[in-house]
């Protein structure tokens, strides 16, 4: 028994490094790695057209001391701000603070914002304010439905589109058959502060939100495969038809991410990267999936760590069950009811809500200090 739980001591810590891994996954913003000639914050110094600008913006975008306001509420707007210095890192990660609010009541309003990190750089169009056909990666913050056959999904909705140039966005069925991944979540009239995480490194991109004022990031989107090239141009856009909504950006900030490649990846032309996906299935297979997730990515770290989780805990309960085969004790099919009732409360602890898989981390790291302190396994419990 000795050396089961020693075994056990260390899958256990191996667990709970891989949740650390997990949560950990999104930059706290160093500072240290925070590229000031690709980010916009306040003052919003070196904004505008002169020569020495790094920020330039289009249309009814208006610059303020406390916000860049991409549209009014107005109806027939289109605004833009676009970052004029390409971007030369292989791995980043951008936060982005903003704000979308206005008078519209529930489905009154639109069309909502998009983030973009693409070849080229103010060009107008019907895309979100930017033109269609674009190359490189949109992500966009869709505040009103165009498809009403597309029940299965709530808006506001978050979706993330990779472009080579030859694919247009479908705004009558709100770009599903381009998007790559999604989300719902209320971003609109919020009292407190909205962000958007967008990071790519090493052929993934990951899109996280914190619009829930609780200081965390929630996944979004996590997809692999992704290709993009550097030399790219970061910028924001938003649009306005019958319906109107204030788009406003508070701040966009670009992290470098600290990450090793291969020689062979070094030597590469990243320049002559022809943004692209390698994906199981082709993007349209969403139309069908109630989630709007994508259903074919590889597995992500929380998807590997909830595998291990479920082998952990099997172990447990089978060792623990196998010791108590003793002559004294009776009802053994009573035991196994009240093994299985408490197995179910503890996947309802750990998972509080089956529809998002979300995961209670403090409670699984309550349950493992209370198992390490223990000496023994008793009635089967741990």
């Amino acid at each position: 028994m000795r050396r089961f739980r020693g075994f056990l001591s260390t899958t256990l810590a191996f667990v709970v490094f891989e949740v650390c891994l997990v949560c950990c996954d999104i930059t706290d913003g160093n500072a240290e790695h925070l590229k000031r000639e690709h980010s916009l914050m306040k003052p919003y110094q070196g904004v505008g057209s002169s020569p020495s600008s790094q920020w330039d913006f289009w249309g009814s975008t208006l610059v303020t001391g406390s916000y860049v306001r991409l549209t009014p509420d107005e109806r027939s707007k289109q605004g833009s701000i676009w970052n004029t210095v390409p971007c030369y890192l292989k791995d980043w990660e951008m936060h982005v603070q903003f704000k979308v609010h206005g008078s519209g009541k529930k489905n009154l309003h639109g069309d909502g914002i998009a983030i973009w990190y693409t070849k080229d750089r103010l060009h107008p169009g019907p895309v979100f304010g930017n033109q269609d056909q674009f190359l490189g990666l949109a992500i966009f913050l869709d505040t009103f439905r165009n498809d009403l056959h597309g029940m299965d999904r709530s808006f506001p909705y978050i979706s993330a589109m990779v472009n080579n140039g030859s694919v247009s966005y479908d705004h009558g069925k709100d770009g599903r058959s381009s998007e790559l991944g999604g989300c719902s979540a209320e971003i609109r009239n919020r009292e407190h502060d909205t962000y958007l995480a967008i990071r790519y490194s090493k052929g993934r991109l990951t899109v996280m939100v914190d619009v829930d004022d609780k200081n965390e990031w929630k996944e979004c989107i996590d997809i692999g495969g992704v290709r993009l090239p550097t030399g790219y141009f970061f910028g924001a856009s938003a649009a306005t038809g019958d319906l109107s909504d204030n788009h406003d950006i508070i701040s966009m900030k670009l992290y470098q991410l600290m990450v090793e490649h291969t020689p062979e990846e070094e030597n590469l032309d990243w320049t002559k990267i022809e943004p692209s996906v390698s994906l199981l299935k082709s993007p349209k297979d969403n139309i069908d999936d109630p989630t709007g997730n994508f259903r074919g990515t590889p597995l992500t770290g929380w998807k590997v760590f909830l595998l291990l989780l479920c082998a952990l805990l099997g172990i447990v309960v089978c060792a623990c069950g196998g010791s108590r085969r003793f002559p004294e004790e009776t009802g053994e099919e009573q035991e196994v009811l009240l093994r299985r009732e408490r197995r179910r409360l503890l996947r309802s602890e750990l998972f509080p809500d089956d529809r998002s898989s979300t995961f209670n981390v403090n409670f699984f790291l309550k349950i493992v200090q209370m198992f390490i302190s223990s000496k023994h396994c008793v009635g089967g419990e741990f």
